[in-house]
């Protein structure tokens, strides 16, 4: 019977490590993404599209480059 807890005991940690570490690469992975958005994604977010410059100015975008 004791066991059976340890083996549990066992498993549920290593069942939390691995997806501590899943979270962590898909975190990491995320911020390496280039930060794209359309100019009407810009000025939906309350910015204004630069396109002289390709950059996001203002809003929930700002400084994010526009494609």
């Amino acid at each position: 019977m004791r066991i059976r807890r340890i083996l549990a005991a066992v498993f549920a940690t290593a069942a939390f490590a691995g997806l501590g570490l899943t979270g962590a690469a898909t975190a990491t992975a995320a911020q390496d993404a280039p930060s794209y958005v359309t100019p009407h994604q810009c000025t939906q977010g309350g910015g204004t599209a630069d396109l002289t410059h390709n950059v996001c100015n203002g809003g929930t975008h700002n400084g994010q480059k526009v494609d």
